[in-house]
Parts: structure tokens; C-alpha cells; sequence
């Protein structure tokens, strides 16, 4: 029976001087004229194990020649090493290439750039890093749905095609079955939709939001974890035209409730993947970014700020400080901001009450009729994290901020009978999947943290 490289070293001392069968690929072989080192990965733990084969084995010279890629079976015996720089190793009594790999297999034994790994995304999880990344995006999302699951929130599937306007159809893909070279066109000259296979123009999410208030209306606590598309055709390191968003929505849940959810929950999953991915946490603290295990248990301990953005504005405005951007009142904080206000309150803050005109139209109307009840999360080094809002509730308000601001309430009339029939005080937020395995690895460029990127000009693999 095969036994995976997680259980030797997760029990290590049950299996010393035992057989055992191993299927790996090889990640480097060291061959010398009487015996030779395999180092092999199977996938299921970030450290590789070390196979110790002798000339006294009938194929020696064919297990000497295998490359690096290759799949192999190995039997042998588990011998503890404690004295060396691994705690164990197999001393083989059988090697057999399952699977050969020529010589111009793209990842040897040797750094590579990111910007060729991303060429490569295929194979890059065979390297270290991204054995480290895409195990610890695992962990977290196994963290996020363990959070939310123990504490009785419901998980809905809400659409990927929809013909809901969240975020602005400016920032949505729109879908189609039309013949590009022969659209049908209406008495006007425009595009005729209900000529379409849903009747009526749709999109792909931007945002499981305005379905998920819906459930939260019926189930009191639920949440979302699924992919969602933006349009933006921005190229920074922080943005992607398809990324994974958690976005959990709270019945009878005001914006002071909100925020003591969301810092359980990053601490909560934070937490977990400290626990159960050490050896990753390690390894892209040594590599990736020095200081992110501190970083990481800093938080767990962290008092988490509350303050206003106007208080927020305040500040930089009195800091000693040659801003890029200048900060005002009526307008969104930079990066530049975010990394101050963390640095000065040496932790993470929450950014409460923001101007109205650059925010949502779902969002509550605070009494001053000037900001909206919303809240941005920062964290130290990655800056905004989360961002939610407690739900504007009254029907009469809501659609006059829709009307204010152009909003169709036609094609969204179902989302308003959740303020017609028992609405309630209730409050949710989005966190960028992505973001958060930023947060956790290091890594700084979302296209490290998705396993195949999709950005302006790459639709690879």
C-alpha cells in the first residue's frame, strides 16, 4: 500500500525501521559511483523526503540516470536520521520509473523568476513556492467555510450569470449567444436582447451580494465562496479580471457587529493556517518575506482601531508628510494612506463612515445625510483587506439613493421586496480571496496566488 510523504513526517517514529512504498516525482538525483540521493515530492506535504539507493541494486545504473520530473515507485526502509539535516530517509530496496521526463522539463533544480514561472503555470506548482502557496490558499479557504460552518452560517451558491447590477455593468462582462458578425437589431438600431437566450442582457457576477441578502433574509447568517469577474483593465499587482470573493451577509447585524465578525473571522483563519501549514508559513517567511511570521502572530494579538475616515483625513492632513496624493474628506485614501494609519496606530484599523458619493447605493445613510454607515478593514503591509457596510433597510431611503444615482430598479425590483416583506437591520462585506493569501504568503502579486491568472492581455492555459 502507498504511503503518503505527510504521514512519515507527521508520525515519523511510528514508522522508523519500517517498509514502506512511496510515489513521487524526483525533484534532484545526486548520483556517485556506489550510492545516490533521490529527493522526491508526492504532493502531499510541502517537504520533500530523501530515497538513499546502493550500487548493491540490480537497475543502479538506470536509477542513477533518472532526470528530474520523473515519476517513481520506491520500497524501502525508513531509517531516522536525527544527527543529519533531515529527521529521516529511505533506504531503497526497489526503484521504479513509472513516468520519464526528458531533459528540457522546464523546472530544474535552480531559481527561477516568477515572471517564467507564470509562463509555465502548468508546472509551476512543482516548485516550492508555489508547493507553499497554492497548499496554504487550501488551508485558508478549508479555515474560511470552517468558520462560518461552526458558527451556523449557511453557504449559498449564488449565480455566476446574472442580470443583476451590483457593482456597475461598467465592470461586468457581459454574455452572450448572439453571432457577432449578425446581431439582430431593434426599431432603434440597438442590440435586441430579448432576442438572446435569457431575454434581456446578462452578465457574469461581479458580486453575490444582492442574492445573498436574499438568503440572509430567510436564514438570518450566510455567506458566499465563489469566483467573481471586474472588467477593470488595470494592471497592478493587486488586481485580477477573475478572483475569488467571501462575502458573508448578517440579519439583525448592525456595523459595530460586522466589525467584531470580521476581526474573529481573519483572526480565526489567520490562526489556522499558523496551525496546520507551519513548514509553508516558514518557508515563505525565510524566502518570501522576512518578518511574516511575526506579522502574522502580531495580528492574532492585535487590538483592532476603530476610527472614522473623517478622523482618518484629520490625521494625514496634521502628519509631517509629502503625500503623493493629498488626502481630503470627500475622497477615497491611497495606498501611501493606508500604510500610514497602520504604521500609526501599529496594527490593524478599521475605517468607519465614509462620503456617500464615492460609495454604494445599498449602503445605510448615516443620520448626517453626508456619509453612509460602510467600514474598510487595513491591515499592516497589504493595506485595505475587507470591505462591508451595514445594509441601508429602509425601502423609502434606498431607492432614493438609487434614483440619486442612476441605479435601474427594474431589473433588481426582487431585491427591494427584501426591505418590502420583514426587513431588518442587517449588514455584510466582501474579502478578496486573493488578498487574503497575499496577506498570509507574502507574495505580492495576485498573479502568484491564483493558479491561472486571468489579467489584461493573459488568458493562458
Amino acid at each position: 500500500m502507498r504511503t503518503k510523504i505527510k504521514q512519515l513526517f507527521r508520525n515519523t517514529e511510528e514508522y522508523a525501521d519500517k517498509e514502506v512504498m512511496v510515489c513521487a516525482w524526483v525533484r534532484t538525483n545526486r548520483a556517485q559511483a556506489q550510492f545516490g540521493f533521490l529527493t522526491v515530492n508526492d504532493g502531499s506535504f510541502f517537504e520533500s523526503l530523501q530515497i538513499v539507493y546502493e550500487q548493491d541494486l540490480a537497475n543502479f545504473e538506470d536509477i542513477s540516470k533518472i532526470r528530474v520530473g520523473a515519476s517513481v515507485q520506491v520500497k524501502g526502509k525508513v531509517v531516522l536520521t536525527p544527527d543529519m539535516k533531515q529527521p529521516f530517509e529511505v533506504h531503497a530496496t526497489e526503484v521504479i520509473m513509472l513516468g520519464d521526463c526528458p531533459e528540457n522539463y522546464p523546472i530544474q533544480p535552480k531559481r527561477h523568476t516568477r515572471e517564467f514561472l507564470r509562463s509555465v503555470a502548468h508546472l509551476r506548482p512543482r516548485t516550492n513556492l508555489f508547493s507553499a502557496v497554492f497548499r496554504v490558499r487550501s488551508v485558508a479557504a478549508m479555515a474560511i467555510h470552517k468558520y462560518f460552518q461552526d458558527r451556523g452560517y449557511v453557504y449559498v451558491h449564488t449565480p455566476l450569470i446574472t442580470g443583476a447590477d451590483c457593482e456597475g455593468s461598467d465592470q461586468m462582462f457581459k454574455i452572450t449567444t448572439f453571432n457577432m458578425n449578425e446581431l439582430p437589431l431593434d426599431e432603434e438600431g440597438k442590440v435586441d436582447f430579448s432576442k438572446d437566450l435569457f431575454g434581456k442582457q446578462s452578465f457574469i457576477t461581479g458580486s453575490g451580494q444582492l442574492q445573498g441578502e436574499t438568503f440572509a433574509m430567510a436564514f438570518g447568517d450566510i455567506y458566499t465562496f465563489g469566483p467573481t469577474f471586474r472588467t477593470e483593465n488595470s494592471n497592478t499587482q493587486t488586481h485580477a479580471n477573475e478572483f475569488w470573493m467571501i462575502e458573508p451577509e448578517m440579519a439583525f447585524c448592525d456595523l459595530n457587529g460586522l466589525m467584531d465578525i470580521e476581526e474573529e473571522m481573519l483572526k480565526f483563519v489567520v490562526g489556522y493556517v499558523c496551525e496546520n501549514c507551519p513548514e509553508e508559513i516558514a518557508f515563505c517567511d525565510q524566502f518570501v518575506s522576512k518578518g511574516l511570521k511575526k506579522k502574522l502572530d502580531d495580528l492574532l494579538s492585535s487590538h483592532f482601531t476603530r476610527i472614522s475616515h473623517r478622523e482618518v483625513i484629520d490625521i494625514l492632513k496634521k502628519a509631517d508628510v509629502k503625500w503623493e496624493f493629498e488626502p481630503d474628506y470627500g475622497e477615497d485614501i491611497a495606498k501611501e494612506h493606508e500604510r500610514y494609519i497602520t504604521e500609526y496606530f501599529n496594527g490593524p484599523v478599521f475605517v468607519t463612515d465614509w462620503p456617500k458619493d464615492i460609495k454604494a447605493y445599498y449602503m445605510k445613510l448615516n443620520p448626517d445625510d453626508k456619509t453612509v454607515a460602510a467600514v474598510d478593514l487595513l491591515v499592516p503591509q497589504a493595506g485595505e483587506l475587507m470591505g462591508g457596510s451595514q445594509r441601508e433597510e429602509d425601502l423609502d431611503k434606498l431607492i432614493g439613493r438609487m434614483d440619486e444615482m442612476g441605479v435601474d430598479k427594474e431589473g433588481i425590483d426582487w431585491y427591494l421586496d427584501t426591505r418590502r416583506y420583514g426587513g431588518c437591520i442587517h449588514s455584510g462585506f466582501g474579502m478578496g480571496f486573493e488578498r487574503l493569501i497575499m496577506y498570509l504568503t507574502g507574495v505580492e502579486n495576485i498573479r502568484d496566488v491564483i493558479p491561472y491568472p486571468r489579467t489584461p492581455r493573459s488568458c493562458d492555459f
